[in-house]
């Protein structure tokens, strides 16, 4: 649904601040005499700021960088406070990827180890199959020592 919203071509925007500004994700920033007002952001696209907002309270119940963030921020300032701070997070994270090109990496999650994981099974079944597993079914005979 957030592709269907933004489309794939995101070079209209200067960069990713110019995007989440778009997206009215960006805390409203309300300053006179060194007071600040209000912390207010923006109506703008309703459609992509409630999938922001639903991404991110999914994203504060999985073992990911942006559950890390949720943690750090919401003693401080709330959770509805700390769920847009996420979306604005997650607008600036997708436009970086569209830009690049990439998917997504979270540098909390080992990638390697979730492969083997699944995949060992199989990987175990397709060595026995082809021979190259041992079987303890023989009796192994011990390989001697050499004596000094």
């Amino acid at each position: 649904m957030i592709l269907v919203e933004i489309g794939t071509d995101l070079s209209a925007f200067a960069d990713a601040a110019h995007f989440a500004s778009w997206a009215a994700l960006c805390p409203g920033n309300h300053e006179s005499a060194g007071k600040r007002k209000t912390g207010k952001t923006r109506k703008g696209n309703h459609a992509i700021r409630y999938l922001l907002c639903e991404a991110a309270n999914a994203a504060r119940r999985t073992h990911s960088a942006f559950r890390n963030r949720y943690q750090s921020l919401v003693p401080r300032k709330g959770h509805k406070k700390t769920i847009i701070a996420l979306g604005h997070s997650m607008i600036r994270t997708i436009y970086v990827l569209f830009t690049r090109r990439q998917a997504y990496r979270d540098p909390g999650i080992d990638y390697q180890a979730i492969v083997v994981t699944r995949n060992a099974p199989r990987w175990i079944q397709a060595l026995k199959k082809y021979g190259y597993w041992p079987t303890f079914d023989q009796a192994v005979p011990p390989t001697p020592v050499p004596a000094h």
